[in-house]
C-alpha cells in the first residue's frame, strides 16, 4: 500500500467480488445503453444515469444493497447521492469499467 493510495478512486474489481459476496444485492451500472452494450459485468442491470428515475421498477426495496459503477466512477458518485435522496440505505460506488480486469459481458 503506496503513500498516495487514497487518490485512486474506488476498486471495481473489490466493488464485484463485495457484491457477489453480499445477498440479495443488485449490480448497477448507470452507463449509456450504447456504453453497456460494448461491454459490462456479468449479472449487471443497466440504468443509465439520465433515466435513474426508473430505478424502483428495477429495484423496487429501497434496503436493497446497490453496488452502483460507471465508466470511471463519476457518473456512479452520482448516481449514489441521486439514490441514497431517493431513500436508498446501502448505496456504494465501486468505480468504472475503465479499470476493470474481470470477465465482461456483451448485449
Amino acid at each position: 500500500m503506496g503513500m498516495f493510495d487514497f487518490l485512486r478512486g474506488p476498486s471495481i474489481d473489490e466493488g464485484v467480488r463485495e457484491y457477489h459476496d453480499t445477498e440479495g444485492a443488485v449490480l448497477l451500472d448507470v452507463r449509456t445503453p450504447q456504453e453497456f452494450a460494448q461491454g459490462h459485468v456479468p449479472g449487471s442491470v443497466n440504468v443509465p444515469l439520465q433515466e435513474l428515475n426508473r430505478v424502483t421498477a428495477v429495484v423496487p426495496d429501497p434496503a436493497t444493497p446497490l453496488f452502483v459503477y460507471c465508466q470511471s466512477g463519476g457518473r456512479s458518485g452520482q448516481a449514489v447521492g441521486a439514490l441514497q435522496r431517493a431513500g436508498y440505505t446501502t448505496v456504494k460506488n465501486i468505480g468504472g469499467m475503465g479499470t476493470y480486469t474481470g470477465e465482461v459481458e456483451r448485449s
